[in-house]
C-alpha cells in the first residue's frame, strides 16, 4: 500500500533525478543537431574547396565542443543515478534497460570518441576526406547514443519483447528486435531527434543573425543561415510528422497521458482539440490534479481525428479510464479499481509462489506463477488505493504540450522567413526578423525541455506502464542524503552551465576570425 513507503525520499529522488536530466537536455540537442550541421558544412568545403566554409565549419565545431564536453558531464551523472537512487527499478529492468545502454557504451559512445579527435585535431594532419569521414561519423556516434537511450525509454513507456521471471523477480528480455523496433521507441527516436535538429539549426540562424544585427561577418552569416534555414525548415515539417505518429502510440498505450495533455476529463466522439486554453480549479473537487478551463478555443473534431485519423471517433477522457469505457474497436477496458483489483491479485500470486518455492511446494508454487501471469498485466496498479493516484499532473502536462507546438509552429515560420528574406536579399535589412531570429534561441529550449516535461510528467505515476509505479523504484536510502545531493548537483550544475555560457559568449563575439585558418 502506499502508506508503507516513504513518500518525502519519492518525492526527493525524483527531484533529483528531473533535475539532472533537465540540464543535461540543455546539452544533447544540440550536440545531436549541430553535429550535422558541421558535417554537411564541411561536406560544401570539401566539394568546393572554398575555404570560407572551412571557416564556417571550424567555428561551429568550436561552439560543438564546448557544448559536448560539459554534456557528457551530466550525461554520467544521470546513468549512475539509475543504481544510487533507482536500485528497485534497476533490478526489475536491469536485464532490459542494461542492455541498449550497453550497446550505447560500446557501439556508439566508442565510436565518437575515436572520431571526435580526428574531426578537432586532424585540420592539416589527415586527408581532407578521412578527416570529412571522421566528422560524419562523430554525427552519427552521437546520434547512436541517442537511439539507445530513446530504446530505453520507449521500452518504459510501453513495455514489450520480455518476460517476467518470479524466481529472480525481474523482467527479461525476450525479443530485443522487438524491443528496438517498437512503434514506440522508433517515434520517440524520431521526434527526439528532429526536434533536436530544429533546435540546433535556430541556434546557427540566432547567432548569425547577432552578427547581421552587428553588421560583422556578414557573407559568414549569410551562408550559415542559409543551412540553417533549409536543415531546419526540413527537421521542424519532420518533426511535426513524427509528433502526429507519436501521440497515436501515445493513445494506444498511454490514453491517461494523452487525456492529460490535452486536458480532456469526459470522453466524446468527435472531441475537439484546444488549440488555447486557460486552466482554474475544477469546482468538482475530486482530485487535486483536476483542473477545468477557464476559458478554451476549441477545434471541432481535430482531436478525434488526430488520434484515430477519424474526426468522428471517440476519444476516453480521465474519467473515462478512471471508470472504464469500451473503444472504437468494441474492446472494453477495465476501470482503475478493476485494475487494482487486478494489480494486488498478481503481488499475492508474486508472494504466494516465493513462500511455496521456498517451502518446495512446487504444485502451489506453479499455481501461483499462473494466476501471476494471467493478473502481470496491471501488476503495478496493485500499489495504489485511489484510482486518481494514477491521474498525472494535468495543468503542467497540458501547458507544456501547447508550449512545445505553438513554438514548433513559430519554428517553421522563422525558417521559411529566413529562406525568403534571403532568396530576396533582404535578411541583413530586416532589424525585426533578426532580433525575433536571436530570441527564438531561448526559446528552442523552452520548446525542447517541455517536450521531455510532456514526456516524462505526463505518464506519471508510472516509471514503467502498468507495471512499476515511481514510489516502488526507489532506492532504499535516506531522504536526507537524496536532499544533499540534490542542492549539490543543483550547485554543480548551474556552474557548468554558467561556464558554458560564458565561454561560448566569448566564442562567439570574438567571431569566425578568431584563431586564424
Amino acid at each position: 500500500m502506499v502508506e508503507h513507503f516513504d513518500l518525502s525520499l519519492v518525492d526527493w529522488s525524483r527531484a533529483q533525478f528531473a533535475l539532472t536530466a533537465l540540464y543535461h537536455w540543455i546539452f544533447v540537442p544540440l550536440t545531436l543537431g549541430l553535429a550535422f550541421i558541421i558535417a554537411i558544412m564541411e561536406t560544401i568545403y570539401y566539394k568546393t574547396g572554398d575555404s570560407q566554409w572551412k571557416k564556417i565549419t571550424k567555428f561551429w565545431m568550436t561552439l560543438f565542443g564546448i557544448n559536448f564536453a560539459i554534456g557528457v558531464a551530466t550525461g554520467i551523472i544521470l546513468e549512475f543515478e539509475f543504481g544510487t537512487n533507482w536500485s528497485n527499478y534497476s533490478w526489475f529492468v536491469g536485464d532490459i534497460f542494461g542492455a541498449p545502454l550497453a550497446v550505447e557504451g560500446i557501439m556508439a559512445f566508442f565510436m565518437e570518441s575515436t572520431f571526435i579527435a580526428v574531426m578537432f585535431f586532424g585540420w592539416n594532419k589527415v586527408s581532407k576526406r578521412f578527416h570529412l569521414v571522421s566528422t560524419w561519423l562523430v554525427a552519427i556516434g552521437s546520434n547512436l547514443s541517442g537511439l539507445w537511450i530513446l530504446v530505453a525509454n520507449g521500452w518504459m513507456q510501453n513495455p514489450i519483447g520480455m518476460k517476467f521471471n518470479p524466481d529472480t523477480a525481474r523482467n527479461e528480455m525476450m525479443n530485443f528486435w522487438d524491443i528496438l523496433f517498437s512503434p514506440t521507441a522508433v517515434n520517440k527516436f524520431l521526434h527526439t531527434l528532429s526536434s533536436s535538429y530544429t533546435l540546433a539549426a535556430v541556434f546557427v540562424l540566432g547567432i548569425s543573425a547577432w552578427y547581421l544585427l552587428k553588421k560583422t561577418n556578414i557573407a559568414f552569416a549569410k551562408k550559415s543561415i542559409i543551412i540553417a534555414a533549409v536543415f531546419g525548415l526540413t527537421s521542424s515539417l519532420y518533426t511535426v510528422l513524427t509528433g502526429d505518429n507519436s501521440a497515436r502510440e501515445i493513445v494506444r498505450n498511454q490514453p491517461m497521458k494523452f487525456a492529460a495533455i490535452e486536458g480532456l476529463y469526459d470522453g466524446s466522439a468527435g472531441a475537439g482539440l484546444v488549440a488555447f486554453g486557460v486552466m482554474t480549479e475544477s469546482p468538482n473537487g475530486k482530485h487535486k490534479n483536476m483542473k477545468d478551463f477557464n476559458f478554451k478555443i476549441e477545434i471541432p473534431n481535430m482531436l478525434s481525428y488526430m488520434a484515430y485519423l477519424d474526426g468522428k471517433a471517440f476519444v476516453p477522457g480521465i474519467n473515462d479510464i478512471i471508470n472504464g469505457f469500451t473503444d472504437n474497436d468494441g474492446i472494453v477496458h477495465p476501470s482503475v479499481n478493476e485494475k487494482i483489483a487486478i494489480g494486488q491479485k498478481a503481488i499475492a500470486a508474486l508472494r504466494t509462489f516465493k513462500i511455496a518455492k521456498k517451502a518446495g511446494d512446487l504444485t502451489l508454487a506453479e499455481q501461483a506463477q499462473k494466476d501471476l501471469e494471467a493478473n502481470f498485466k496491471y501488476f503495478g496498479y496493485g500499489y495504489f488505493n485511489d484510482p486518481y493516484d494514477t491521474v498525472p499532473p494535468i495543468s503542467m502536462s497540458f501547458y507544456s504540450f501547447h508550449t512545445m507546438v505553438g513554438l514548433g509552429m513559430w519554428f517553421i515560420l522563422l525558417f521559411i522567413l529566413s529562406l525568403v528574406y534571403i532568396y530576396k536579399n533582404q535578411i541583413a535589412t530586416k532589424k525585426w526578423f533578426l532580433r525575433a531570429a536571436i530570441w527564438s534561441i531561448p526559446l528552442a529550449y523552452i520548446a525542447s525541455e517541455c517536450g521531455w516535461i510532456v514526456a516524462e510528467m505526463g505518464r506519471q505515476p508510472w516509471v514503467i506502464q502498468d507495471l512499476m509505479p515511481t514510489l516502488t523504484a526507489v532506492s532504499n536510502i535516506d531522504a536526507i542524503s537524496v536532499k544533499i545531493t540534490f542542492f549539490l548537483f543543483l550547485f554543480v550544475f548551474t556552474g557548468l552551465l554558467i561556464a558554458e555560457l560564458k565561454i561560448m559568449l566569448k566564442q562567439i563575439k570574438n567571431g569566425p576570425n578568431h584563431g586564424g585558418k
